[in-house]
């Protein structure tokens, strides 16, 4: 590899995110190929997907393309608690994302790659010409919010206090009150935005590449998965869909990886 990696701070008002950029290969160093904003998946699954994304961006910048990762408010070692972050929150950073990759490779084009629940944030209007790359995207954040939720269930239901949990912790969350669940204190402000959120088409119509991973050979896509995707067409955007032989990287008990995901996204994307 013959890319750079510049880890630093951006400030975000008072505060600052947590960021690495990975600079185009010094062939494309002038003139990249694309810029690319990753935006990671949601609470534990961002730290079971690490590896994966480093080992992406490092392969995106050696394929001309400028990269940058960010750490979320309240994710990783930006600042604020991942109780105190808001959806607005989130959706704030993407934009000082963008911005900042404007300063450093203007007038390419311009990608927002999402995984799981960063693709629910990644598609709104921002203002501006963009396409995606999805990698295994939730489709609906009330799925999204519902699954988390039901982490505490399962830790819950061997002392049988699980009976009417879910609908006590929608309760606290519907009065503004935060629930802990798996270690993260969960605020209603996030919570809410996540279950408002759909993987819509919004803005003006460009590329999706949806690359979804299946262990199995004989894999297809799910009818969620389809109707999402017919949304988008219908919208006028051009969707290529790919199923890829892997694990579930972000939920599996040890650190794994994907690497036919990464080469497929590479060539998708050059």
């Amino acid at each position: 590899m013959n890319t750079s990696t510049d880890v630093f701070f951006l400030p975000a008002g008072d505060e600052q995110r947590l960021c690495l950029f990975h600079a185009p290969a010094p062939a494309s160093a002038e003139r990249p190929r694309g810029r690319v904003l990753y935006l990671h998946p949601f609470a534990e699954e961002m730290n079971k997907s690490r590896r994966m994304a480093a080992l992406a961006c490092r392969a995106l910048a050696d394929a001309g393309f400028a990269v940058l990762q960010m750490d979320l408010r309240g994710c990783g070692d930006s600042s604020a608690d991942f109780g105190d972050a808001s959806w607005a929150d989130w959706q704030a950073d993407v934009r000082l994302g963008l911005d900042w990759l404007d300063t450093r490779a203007p007038g390419v084009p311009q990608w927002l790659w999402g995984l799981r629940a960063g693709c629910l944030l990644a598609s709104a209007d921002w203002g501006r010409p963009l396409n995606y790359l999805f990698w295994q995207p939730m489709t609906n954040g009330k799925l999204a919010l519902q699954q988390f939720l039901r982490l505490k269930l399962a830790a819950e239901m061997a002392s049988g206090a699980s009976k009417g949990l879910m609908e006590q912790m929608k309760a606290e969350l519907a009065a503004g009150r935060p629930v802990e669940i798996a270690g993260y204190r969960l605020g209603a402000p996030l919570a809410l935005g996540l279950e408002a959120a759909k993987l819509a088409p919004a803005g003006a119509a460009g590329r999706v590449e949806w690359l979804e991973l299946s262990t199995r050979e004989d894999a297809v896509l799910t009818p969620v998965s389809e109707q999402a995707i017919k949304a988008w067409q219908d919208a006028g955007w051009s969707v290529r869909v790919q199923i890829v032989q892997g694990p579930g990287f972000w939920a599996t008990s040890e650190i794994e990886l994907a690497p036919a995901l990464i080469a497929r996204s590479v060539e998708a994307l050059a």
